[in-house]
């Protein structure tokens, strides 16, 4: 198949999960004999084109049209701060730029065709609204997350063109049954969404990568010595529950003194992070590692830990989870509300892998990792169940089949 694939975030730029996914899945469509060309935004220090094998990339420049925002924005939109604005400008302009040179320039002028018309999210989604209507070719859309269910009291205009989205797609691919199922509680059409689970490299993520002596080093480097570990990596926003688990180190230490909890990532929540760090004297035991680590760094990270907790309020897959369960840990993660945390790890039982907690709630999340941590026979096994659990489950190249399998539906007709 012929696909025009639209995406935020696409190597070199990534915001989260997305570009992550976008990077891998799309090596796994040519890897399995299909050619892709890829919309992505330019966040002005990459190549407007550039050819990897299968895959043609472009990110087309944007031009500064601030003056004209309150104009043409809806009046929502202009109560945002000036640094909204300009990404929501940004965000259209990238759409609309993008749908013209494959409707105008790469079909109109180079006689380029394509089976299939695929949108992530609502950050590429008029892209793809406006290649359908130009071309009538048929369009998938994928739901990573929703507005509503990152924030309830979110922008009624992203909502607008979610909805505006799915109506027109052919197909809606969503990452859970979680997912799913906020979906069509929206009055999202039921029969047109398909489920397929994200996945991971788990050749990349294999703990046997590894030699002890590298793993202590990286420890030490990190400032963690031979003290237990709990690791926390992703955004920091309130959705992701770093606080809530900063919380949970002030019952955690009183049963592990030396307990260690490092925290990687960036976002809004930095400073107050800082400030409770201090406020409740616990400098010794939680860093705060505020960056974005290469690949390769972060997977040492999880090779150095003794458990992973994931306090998600709101999760609809959760890659990091995926990525710990590959590397052998045990994993303690928020299972309320949508979370496709729960359809990755098994509670207890035979197949047992973490636990399931209330990401709202400290002592929950301190009684559950001291569990782990306490008991190193159980943590072993929940290490060595989730792996095996990943490479029979959530890999990317049982991903891509079942996506592609999706897309031979609608381009087969």
């Amino acid at each position: 198949m012929k696909i025009a694939y639209f995406v935020d975030e696409f190597p070199p730029f990534f915001r989260g999960g997305l570009g992550t996914y976008a990077d891998e899945i799309s090596r796994q469509f040519v890897r399995k004999g299909h050619s892709l060309t890829v919309f992505s935004r330019n966040t002005g220090s990459a190549p407007t084109s550039e050819t990897r094998p299968g895959i043609d990339i472009h990110r087309p420049n944007l031009i500064n049209i601030s003056d004209i925002i309150p104009v043409i924005n809806p009046e929502e939109i202009r109560m945002w701060d000036g640094n909204g604005q300009n990404f929501f400008a940004e965000t259209i302009l990238y759409n609309l730029l993008s749908a013209s040179k494959l409707v105008n320039y790469l079909v109109a002028k180079e006689n380029r065709q394509y089976d299939l018309l695929v949108s992530h999210d609502w950050l590429a989604a008029l892209a793809g609204i406006t290649a359908k209507r130009n071309l009538q070719k048929p369009f998938v859309f994928h739901f990573h997350s929703t507005e509503q269910g990152r924030n309830p009291s979110g922008s009624p205009t992203i909502k607008d063109i979610e909805r505006l989205s799915a109506t027109i797609a052919d197909r809606i691919v969503t990452v859970s049954y979680a997912m799913r199922d906020e979906l069509v509680s929206f009055g999202y059409s039921e029969q047109k969404i398909r489920v397929i689970h994200n996945g991971v490299d788990e050749k990349k993520y294999d703990p046997a990568r590894f030699l002890p002596r590298e793993i202590e080093a990286f420890r030490e480097k990190i400032g963690v010595g031979h003290s237990p570990v709990i690791f926390f990596v992703g955004r920091l926003t309130w959705v992701k529950g770093a606080d809530t688990l900063v919380r949970a180190m002030i019952h955690i230490v009183k049963e592990i003194p030396d307990a260690k909890l490092v925290i990687l990532g960036v976002g809004d929540m930095e400073q107050m992070l800082t400030h409770m760090v201090h406020n409740h004297h616990l400098e010794e035991n939680v860093l705060l590692h505020f960056r974005m680590a290469p690949e390769e760094e972060r997977i040492l990270y999880y090779a150095a830990a003794d458990v992973v907790v994931l306090p998600s309020k709101y999760e609809p897959f959760g890659i990091v989870c995926t990525e710990a369960m590959s590397m052998g840990k045990p994993v303690v993660v928020g299972a309320r509300g949508t979370s496709g945390f729960r359809e990755q790890v098994i509670p207890a039982g035979e197949g047992i892998c973490g636990y399931h907690i209330n990401p709202y709630d400290p002592l929950d999340i301190a009684k559950f990792t001291i569990g782990i941590l306490k008991h190193r026979d159980l943590a072993e096994t929940m290490g060595r169940n989730g792996r095996s659990r990943v490479i029979e489950h959530f890999t990317w190249d049982t991903a891509a089949e079942n996506t592609l399998r999706v897309y031979r539906e609608l381009a087969d007709g």
